[in-house]
């Protein structure tokens, strides 16, 4: 049986998704935010205003940094998915290429929008990306990055 060829994506900002990112996250922050604040001052309620400020602050870092990645301005954020038959190789905004060649998974999402990619790297550290279907060029190459990683799905 012939080794499949390698297949290289490059990755875009995800501006669509960023949308609804927006629209979730903005809304619980400052409702979370809002609400400890009231309850923070009140006389019997000091220890559930600080729970739920610390939820706000870190939905807020939560859903900072998936804003942040979805437009590739984090230095973590992946910009280009090269797949073949030994390895799957993720480049990052910060230029470091990561190879994940051990326990290597793919887990797509059942509405077909995105995909998990984990997996062990040289040094043997577990890493975990998302890809978003609008970060591809186009549909055609959401799937085929999708067909060329199926044999890793868990």
């Amino acid at each position: 049986m012939a080794k499949p060829r390698e297949q290289a994506f490059d990755l875009h900002p995800d501006k669509a998704g960023i949308v609804w990112d927006l629209l979730l996250y903005v809304p619980t922050v400052a409702f979370l935010l809002f609400w400890g604040l009231t309850l923070w001052y009140g006389k019997d309620t000091v220890g559930v205003g600080y729970a739920l400020m610390f939820l706000g602050c870190f939905f807020l870092m939560v859903g900072g940094g998936r804003v942040l990645r979805r437009l590739q301005w984090l230095p973590s954020a992946p910009v280009a998915l090269e797949v073949d038959a030994d390895r799957v190789r993720v480049r990052l905004k910060s230029g470091e290429t990561v190879s994940l060649v051990k326990d290597v998974r793919y887990f797509p999402d059942y509405a077909g929008k995105s995909f998990g990619l984990s997996g062990t790297d040289v040094t043997g550290a577990k890493r975990q990306f998302v890809f978003h279907r609008t970060q591809f060029d186009g549909e055609s190459a959401f799937k085929q990055a999708g067909e060329a990683l199926a044999p890793y799905k868990s």
